[in-house]
């Protein structure tokens, strides 16, 4: 046998091994399987939260068909027979819910209008303290009210408001005649709305001066450089540092508008103040558990939860063009 012969015969390649049929998976179902057993113990953490929201946010849609059938207590959990929009039409044309959903636009704008801004602000001003002591005792007594469960704060509220409490005590003082805040519709929506600031703009502020961290300080140092003021420092290079993070949550509480606080508005209201003071979740609890109405709660439900849905896509669509930010 030749030499190139030889050669040629150690060098041959060996035959390529066939490519897998397709549709075939690799042992251990691919990356999913190997990020499922390298980290299963984070996944694992997952499922209890998982298991929540299927059980009592999922599976309670199913409900809705109820909307469109007549349920009887006793009967089918999803109603004896089909009525089509019947139970839309009622409250479409019911002057008592319009007065509610006013009602609940109006809440949910002023808690928008305070609420949403003032953590901000106050996040920028706890910003600016430079004493350690100082700020962190000014976030603690801001932070407590949120820990204060919704009947404490009710209860505080009503004590404040009572005809022989320190607030009239005070107008008393003053010279003024003493007003009974919970019997007067006029006075609910500022109770309410200013209940809520105290209770929630503190909590607010943590996730802003979390994004304040993030903003690099040589934007400051470059800003101070061109002779800009603490003020403008705050108007080119915080607020767009921390624009992402409040339009996030701007988006979120736009999804939430009309799921005005249903525990410290059922706290606080009584039927002299339901002019003001009824909101939708007030009214289906009254129709639906009081009243046994179930199907006519079941639409009005259904109606609020689509205009909650309308209003967050909106919110999000207006965002991604306008500002460039958004959930998704």
């Amino acid at each position: 046998m030749s030499t190139s012969e030889t050669l040629s015969i150690g060098t041959a390649r060996e035959p390529e091994a066939e490519p897998a049929p397709r549709g075939h998976r690799r042992k251990g179902g691919g990356k999913w399987g190997r990020a499922l057993r390298r980290d299963w113990q984070l996944y694992s953490l997952a499922v209890l939260p998982l298991l929540f929201f299927v059980i009592f946010r999922y599976l309670p849609m199913l409900g809705n068909i109820i909307a469109f059938r007549k349920f009887e207590p006793g009967g089918s959990i999803f109603g004896e027979e089909w009525v089509g929009l019947r139970y839309v039409k009622m409250f479409l044309n019911d002057p008592t819910f319009w007065n509610v959903f006013t009602n609940t636009l109006i809440l949910g704008a002023l808690t928008l209008i305070f609420c949403f801004p003032l953590p901000i602000v106050l996040a920028l001003l706890l910003n600016e303290v430079r004493r350690r002591a100082l700020k962190r005792f000014l976030q603690s007594v801001s932070y407590l009210p949120h820990f204060l469960s919704v009947v404490i704060v009710a209860g505080l509220v009503m004590q404040m408001t009572a005809v022989d409490g320190p607030i009239n005590a005070l107008l008393s003082y003053l010279g003024s005649e003493k007003i009974s805040f919970m019997q007067d519709p006029d006075w609910f929506r500022t109770i309410y709305v200013s209940s809520e600031v105290w209770q929630t703009v503190g909590w607010g502020t943590i996730l802003y001066l979390a994004a304040l961290t993030t903003i690099d300080d040589q934007l400051y140092e470059a800003a101070r450089m061109d002779g800009a003021s603490r003020l403008r420092q705050v108007w080119h290079v915080t607020l767009p540092g921390i624009r992402p993070t409040a339009v996030t949550l701007l988006i979120l509480n736009i999804g939430t508008f009309m799921a005005v606080g249903f525990e410290k508005v059922f706290l606080l209201y009584n039927p002299l103040t339901y002019p003001t003071a009824d909101v939708i979740s007030t009214y289906l609890y009254r129709m639906g558990l009081e009243a046994s109405n179930f199907s006519y709660a079941a639409a009005i439900g259904l109606f609020e939860a689509l205009v909650g849905l309308v209003l967050i896509l909106s919110a999000n669509v207006i965002s991604r063009r306008t500002v460039g930010t958004s959930l998704w």
